[in-house]
């Protein structure tokens, strides 16, 4: 066994090391070469008039890279942009980290405040703006003492005015398209920086590094089975987790990206009809878009049009509602701490001949591990063991491996309670049922505990879903003398439609036991963030205020 490849280098038997030629940092920048090598021709990226192909991209974010570095960016530097789903943040995924700087995609939802705080506490050095946040940028970098290099994005489509000399377009012209890139020389160096939604206090940041991404962006096409040259559509902000790692799934597959700065059923309709989309992810009010489509808008297609959807789990009904169209959904779940998606319904084609209603409740779960994901457990986090697979026993999920986090910036508190024992805490309160696939009952902090009971509120949520009249729910917990607390239902209801209080709570009463049916119902708009999350800790107070 003297020349054993198992034997371990420096034993003196068959001493192995690494070196270039058996060792290369991963990061999606090699996607980005590969393809502009093997598909220079094919269409990367389509926005209006606007296209360019995989070969121009990579030319032009040399270019972008080369002029940031005659700015004087190093390595580890941040560089901002605030902008929609526009070509230039989808250059801005590769350009920044090819200089060795560290992207950070602003949520153009944000007021100037928060912005300001994600420029400051980021120490961004420089910051892209697209013309239709200028007002809020010049808000937002009053009064900071390091204002980072202002540079215009002059996007045709957009509507505000300039916020500096020198624009995007002729940023590029002046890079040198020769430019010298590196991979980095550690797989763990940060390539980008996201915030959380920040609802009560400050957002955090969210550290990235290279490794994980190329991990995530591989784990995103083989979970979704996508193929190589998928047709999709920009639905979701790239500004969210890096848009789920999918600029860097895009390069990897030679993909065309199918830009676009508003999401409504008319432009997702237009595009599959123009394009022939092929994927679209998004959360589910993009689902409701489809759903509620006015018949002018709607257009016809034959092939069916993969969605993948996380967020608020979608209803079985909508599920159900929604496949009946054409589309064909896949159901994840993740955190801006793991780079957005890392669970996955995975789909087994025996379930294919079960009754819709049911296809639909298994579709409905968050699932199972990305396949570059080491560890996910739903466990008790008090004594960190594996909770059984019973569908009943609930635990917080927990996640371990390549694609978590390195961690939030400059915040060791937030660290060491995120990584407690050894594992991601998420805060979101799951049940893992016999065949392994996890279901998730609500944040930690949403349970309602009605006379020592514990109720989902997602449960609710999701029999209210499957009346008719409902078009959005969410439900909080209420302060109740007697129980402690009991929940309370704010619904939205579908144009033209009454609906009663009565006649919902009724609803309830026929399809979950009594105890959990809300004993409220409040009429009114859902208050959401930026992302388009409900902001539940507002319900709550407005319960309480009932």
């Amino acid at each position: 066994m003297a020349n054993s490849i198992h034997a371990q280098p420096g034993d003196g038997k068959f001493p192995l090391g690494k070196n270039t030629a058996n060792y290369t940092p991963l990061s999606p920048l090699s996607f980005l070469a590969r393809t502009a090598e093997v598909y220079p021709e094919r269409t990367a990226v389509i926005h209006g008039s606007e296209q360019h192909s995989w070969a121009e991209v990579y030319t032009r974010c040399k270019q972008f890279a080369s002029h940031l570095t005659k700015l004087g960016i190093q390595k580890g530097d941040v560089v901002s942009i605030i902008a929609p789903n526009i070509p230039a943040l989808f250059e801005a995924h590769y350009a920044v980290p090819m200089c060795g700087a560290i992207l950070n995609a602003i949520n153009t939802r944000l007021e100037s405040t928060t912005v300001q705080y994600i420029l400051e506490h980021g120490n961004a050095k420089v910051l892209f703006v697209d013309r239709d946040s200028t007002e809020l940028v010049l808000q937002a970098i009053e009064g900071l003492e390091n204002p980072p290099v202002l540079i215009d994005i002059n996007d045709a489509s957009a509507t505000g005015n300039a916020i500096s000399a020198l624009g995007y377009e002729q940023f590029i012209e002046q890079g040198d398209e020769h430019f010298a890139w590196q991979l980095p020389e550690d797989e763990w160096q940060s390539i980008s920086l996201n915030y959380t939604s920040g609802t009560t206090g400050n957002p955090k940041g969210v550290v990235y590094h290279h490794r994980g991404a190329y991990l995530n962006a591989l784990s995103n096409i083989t979970g979704w089975h996508m193929g190589p040259h998928p047709v999709y559509l920009w639905t979701l902000p790239m500004f969210h987790c890096n848009g789920w790692c999918f600029p860097w799934s895009l390069a990897a597959n030679a993909g065309t990206s199918i830009c676009s700065r508003t999401i409504n059923a008319e432009t997702i309709y237009s595009a599959i009809d123009t394009y022939g989309v092929t994927h679209f992810c998004g959360a589910p009010i993009i689902l409701n878009f489809i759903l509620n489509a006015e018949a002018a808008h709607i257009k016809s297609f034959e092939h069916t049009v993969q969605v993948m959807t996380a967020a608020a789990p979608p209803p079985a009904s909508v599920l159900e509602r929604i496949e009946q169209k054409g589309f064909r959904i896949t159901h994840t779940y993740g955190l801006t701490e793991t780079y957005g998606p890392a669970v996955l319904c995975a789909w087994k084609p025996e379930w294919d001949a079960l009754p819709a209603a049911e296809r639909s409740r298994l579709k409905s779960r968050q699932g199972v591990r990305y396949q570059l994901l080491e560890g996910l457990e739903v466990m008790d986090p008090d004594t960190m063991k594996a909770v059984p697979h019973d569908g009943e026993t609930i635990g917080e999920i927990m996640f371990r491996g390549n694609i978590v986090m390195r961690g939030y910036l400059n915040n060791p508190e937030a660290n060491d309670e995120a990584f407690k024992g050894g594992w991601f805490h998420s805060g979101d309160l799951a049940v893992t049922d016999p065949d392994g696939y996890l279901r998730i009952l609500d944040r930690a902090k949403d349970i309602i505990i009605s006379g020592g009971e514990n109720i989902s509120s997602i449960e609710i949520e999701n029999t209210l879903y499957s009346h008719p009249s409902v078009l959005d729910v969410a439900v909080a917990a209420r302060p109740d003398e007697h129980w402690g607390e009991t929940p309370c239902a704010f619904v939205e209801l579908h144009r033209n439609e009454k609906a009663t209080e009565e006649e919902l709570i009724a609803y309830c009463r026929e399809k979950l036991a009594h105890f959990k049916c809300p004993k409220n119902i409040v009429f009114r708009e859902l208050p959401k963030t930026s992302t388009g999350k409900i902001q539940k800790y507002k319900l709550r107070q407005w319960a309480k205020d009932l």
